[in-house]
């Protein structure tokens, strides 16, 4: 007596599908299709990264786009916090650029190095260290923001009073769009396509608007 057994696997994977196949379609119905609000965010996001990219190609023409040199953009990165908020702590410097306090540390020991930032201990706690630009610094700073400031101010003058009111009141939209993709990046960052997307992102944001 022959048994039917061994026919009923190839019977059963021309049916359900390999168990591969299986998981693929599962894959896909679990995707939901965009909507027209999603293809409309996905376009918007484009055109804004696109306009803040040419803008800040358009503030390079007023000069070099920093004038310390080769610094890595954390290095930029914690000059511009230091000199929005002087003073500040490691701790908190750490906090804010959403890094672990030793790699604060390790970027305020090369700043130091190179004259541009030194390390003054806090009055009431000698074990915590205020962080201030150096006069250099601090000089070299002023004069390449307020290059760019007056750079774009005079562009603004050029333009219709209503399209200046819409950019006045883009201003905090961008900054609220910063401080979230802020928040969804942990002392590590992102990961992927995510990671290089809010990277992007913020430097345009940052490059723009410093």
């Amino acid at each position: 007596m022959v048994s039917s057994v061994p026919n009923e696997a190839p019977v059963q994977e021309a049916i359900e599908g390999t168990p591969l196949e299986q998981a693929a379609v599962a894959d896909t119905s679990r995707e939901p299709s965009p909507t027209l609000e999603d293809e409309a965010e996905l376009t918007l996001a484009e055109e804004l990264l696109s306009g803040i990219g040419a803008l800040r190609r358009g503030l390079l023409r007023c000069g070099p786009d920093w004038p310390f040199g080769p610094l890595t953009g954390a290095q930029a990165e914690l000059l511009r916090l230091v000199r929005r908020e002087p003073g500040i702590s490691v701790a908190n410097a750490a906090a804010t650029l959403r890094v672990a306090p030793n790699t604060v540390s390790t970027l305020v020991r090369q700043l130091s190095a190179a004259e541009l930032l030194r390390r003054d201990a806090d009055a009431s706690d000698r074990r915590v260290a205020r962080l201030q630009l150096t006069a250099a610094a601090e000089g070299r700073l002023g004069a390449w923001r307020d290059r760019r400031s007056h750079a774009v101010a005079a562009a603004l003058r050029t333009l219709p009073a209503d399209q200046r009111a819409v950019l006045a009141a883009v201003v905090p939209a961008l900054a609220a769009l910063t401080n979230h993709l802020e928040a969804t990046t942990g002392p590590t960052g992102p990961t992927g396509a995510t990671k290089a997307a809010t990277k992007s992102a913020q430097e345009a944001i940052r490059g723009g608007s410093q």
